[in-house]
């Protein structure tokens, strides 16, 4: 099932990024690229991350940012990368760590590398980016950071999905580490979305029946709601992993 009845989630912008530096990971496609030009729109100068510099180009295009073409996986490019941007955009605000791979398969077939390739990316590579930025991100007000999780990590209850599962429900443990170890200077959020409109969800599209809205989600929609948890409208929230999943992981 395709997308059906999704309301519109465009709408004037009330710039309510203006001044703030935001750090984004996987911002070549997907969650990341809907999540850095709609920063864009709210007023923030972005930093982009991802392997994929031309992607990165056209994510940016003409709005108010950096690109920085870097895997994520390796833990002193990703230092040397954000030393370099922060310093010379002049600092951190926040960060949103949107890189992500699926790879599956049946357990008992699930070779070494495929493990730790995703576990690599999607675990790893967030903990190097969040590492890396924290020393920016103290240094100003109302720093936060947003891991991308999955409702996978939440529910997994889908077959073939145990290292992508693995993965998003250690970025949910991270994220309430973090928000411990981090508060109060820096709040740090997870949102755990359902199944999104993105290259990712090849050969998952039809398996929206245990969804109660009944349709894969728009990208915009979960960019809303990494918006919501880095702005002050959530000044009161850190720790938490919120399911944006159409109704996956309670139906």
């Amino acid at each position: 099932m395709t997308k059906t009845n999704v309301p519109s989630v465009q709408g004037a912008s009330s710039q309510r990024l203006v001044g703030r530096k935001i750090l984004i990971t996987g911002a070549s496609s997907g969650i990341g690229r809907a999540t850095a030009r709609l920063f864009m729109e709210e007023g923030a100068q972005v930093i982009l991350l991802d392997r994929n510099r031309e992607g990165l180009g056209a994510t940016l295009g003409d709005g108010n940012g950096f690109c920085v073409e870097v895997d994520i996986t390796d833990s002193n490019a990703v230092v040397q990368a954000i030393d370099d941007v922060a310093g010379a955009s002049g600092g951190l605000d926040g960060v949103v760590n949107a890189a992500g791979i699926m790879l599956t398969g049946p357990t008992e077939e699930m070779s070494v590398e495929t493990w730790e390739r995703t576990i690599g990316v999607n675990l790893s590579g967030s903990f190097f980016v969040v590492k890396a930025c924290i020393p920016w991100l103290k240094q100003r007000e109302g720093s936060t950071i947003v891991n991308i999780a999955s409702g996978a990590g939440l529910l997994p209850n889908t077959p073939g999905l145990a290292a992508y599962a693995a993965s998003k429900g250690g970025i949910i443990a991270l994220t309430k580490a973090l928000a411990s170890d981090l508060a109060p200077h820096i709040r740090t959020n997870c949102v755990c979305p359902g199944m999104v409109d993105t290259p990712m969800a090849e050969g998952f599209r039809a398996n929206v029946g245990n969804y109660a809205l009944k349709r894969i989600a728009d990208p915009n929609e979960i960019a809303r709601a990494i918006l919501f948890l880095t702005t002050a409208e959530s000044s009161y929230v850190t720790g938490a992993a919120l399911a944006v999943d159409g109704g996956r992981t309670f139906h």
